[in-house]
């Protein structure tokens, strides 16, 4: 079938996450599902503008946010796309549609005072369980990366010479993360003590960690300090983005460490960077 073609090809050729790899599959087979019930359409060829658009008209009716059907969009442009180079199709059925406007998120974050506290004042377990969650925490704040990073990174992932990390990041793109004296040391101390052999951080068993288990993690100790309604790993990399920002770091630079394809991706956090000069403007200027 085509749709396993194309997904094949994604995974192999393209090399999606496993992740996005399931959120294709699940977009297209809702389209189909759509089709088959409102055109009795099955076939790829069949396929018109007009039923496109149609689809997206439905889920914007049901309320579905402009990001979340763009995204599904994303999606049929690559099937299509990959449709006309294998043959299937002559013509790219929806070239012509215009995606709805997604109202823009700012990234939330923690202020700088509520990180000190996480990682200075909160109370940690005694033992290796208190001593990983803590050092998950500096890590993320410190350096940015992703959940998926962090619980793929071993020993080996650590220049010692250079005070660096590095990480693999999404479709097996490395990059070198550099870190401070006294992290590396805690990071070296930790690795002593409880004689890691391959991954970083693992759970009690020695066994590689999971995405949810880490989640569970950050968001205990987060709850703890913060009202923020999201609590997971990524609102610490929001957080590490923000306050370089903050604090005066090149976005460019910014954009390297957090491993971004493009400089879009990362300019949404220059919104809270402005906001907070407006603030500070505001407070500090004799005509305000």
């Amino acid at each position: 079938m085509l749709v396993d073609k194309f997904i094949k090809y994604i995974s192999v050729e393209k090399r999606l996450s496993k992740h996005t790899i399931i959120s294709y599959a699940c977009d297209i087979n809702q389209f189909q599902k759509y089709l088959l019930e409102e055109f009795e359409v099955i076939h790829v060829s069949d396929i018109s503008f007009q039923m496109i658009r149609s689809w997206v008209a439905s889920l914007l009716e049901k309320g579905v946010t402009s990001r979340s059907v763009n995204r599904k969009i994303s999606t049929l442009k690559s099937y299509f796309k990959f449709s006309v180079r294998e043959g299937f199709i002559k013509k790219n059925p929806i070239l012509r549609l215009i995606s709805p406007k997604a109202k823009k998120r700012l990234p939330v974050f923690i202020e700088q005072d509520k990180i000190e506290n996480l990682l200075s004042k909160l109370t940690y377990e005694d033992g290796f369980v208190g001593e990983r969650n803590r050092l998950i925490i500096e890590l993320f704040y410190v350096t940015g990366i992703r959940v998926s990073e962090l619980i793929n990174l071993k020993t080996s992932s650590i220049d010692i010479n250079n005070k660096l990390i590095k990480v693999v990041g999404k479709r097996d793109k490395e990059r070198l993360i550099p870190i401070s004296k006294e992290i590396l040391s805690v990071l070296l101390d930790f690795c002593k003590k409880y004689t890691l052999s391959d991954y970083l951080f693992t759970s009690e068993a020695k066994l590689k960690m999971y995405n949810k288990s880490v989640y569970r993690i950050v968001s205990k100790y987060i709850r703890q300090i913060s009202s923020v309604s999201k609590r997971g790993p990524h609102i610490l990399r929001h957080t590490f983005a923000t306050h370089m920002l903050n604090n005066g770091a090149d976005i460019n630079a910014i954009k390297e460490l957090l491993g971004h394809a493009n400089l879009s991706a990362t300019q949404v956090y220059t919104h809270n960077s402005i906001k907070r000069l407006k603030s500070v403007h505001k407070q500090s200027h004799p005509r305000f």
